[in-house]
């Protein structure tokens, strides 16, 4: 009989799945002896019976960590952080996260110089303007124009200043700037 039980056993036969046809596995406790479905019944006693066992013993051990971690401090919140902290750690270890921040760090690298090299390139341009025969006549003009506007006003002033002078100074009549009211009552 246990031979017979241990062959019973063994078979291959598929266990139906949740949503098979389970009339197909009715089939097979037909070919079974009464004295092997009483074996397989006081064996399946015995699993259920150890699987509430080790349940129970679960319960008990998670409340027992529990209460350890209550005891050290540890709470929801510190073992998040851990939690992250330790897969943040695994993440940055992959070969993969390792390739990538090699390829931004050069990324970013080449267009930092990009952009001080457009920068750099600006900066001439703008020299070669100011520098430029055509801006220094217009710089020129402008400042004989604020001096022939603003009388005896130090050189220099904001542009804001300069277009208003020339505005007023093209306008025909040149009208007295704050300062020049201030000083001459």
């Amino acid at each position: 009989p246990t031979l017979k039980l241990a062959r019973s056993l063994l078979r291959t036969d598929p266990v139906p799945e949740e949503g098979e046809d389970v009339a197909a596995a009715i089939g097979a406790t037909e070919t079974l002896s009464e004295e092997e479905q009483e074996e397989l019944r006081r064996e399946l006693a015995k699993v259920e019976e150890e699987i509430q066992t080790l349940s129970q013993v679960l319960a008990a051990k998670e409340k027992h960590l529990a209460e350890i971690k209550r005891k050290l401090g540890i709470n929801s919140l510190q073992e998040l952080k851990q939690n992250i902290a330790k897969g943040w750690q695994d993440v940055t270890a992959t070969s993969a996260y390792k390739k990538t921040s090699e390829t931004l760090s050069q990324a970013g690298q080449k267009a930092s110089a990009a952009f001080s090299s457009v920068g750099s390139v600006i900066t001439k341009k703008l020299e070669d303007v100011k520098n430029s025969p055509t801006f220094k006549s217009f710089e020129e003009k402008v400042e004989n124009l604020k001096s022939k506007v603003g009388g005896t006003k130090p050189a220099g002033g904001d542009f804001g200043e300069v277009l208003n002078s020339t505005a007023n100074a093209s306008a025909g009549a040149p009208e007295p700037l704050p300062e020049q009211t201030q000083a001459n009552p």
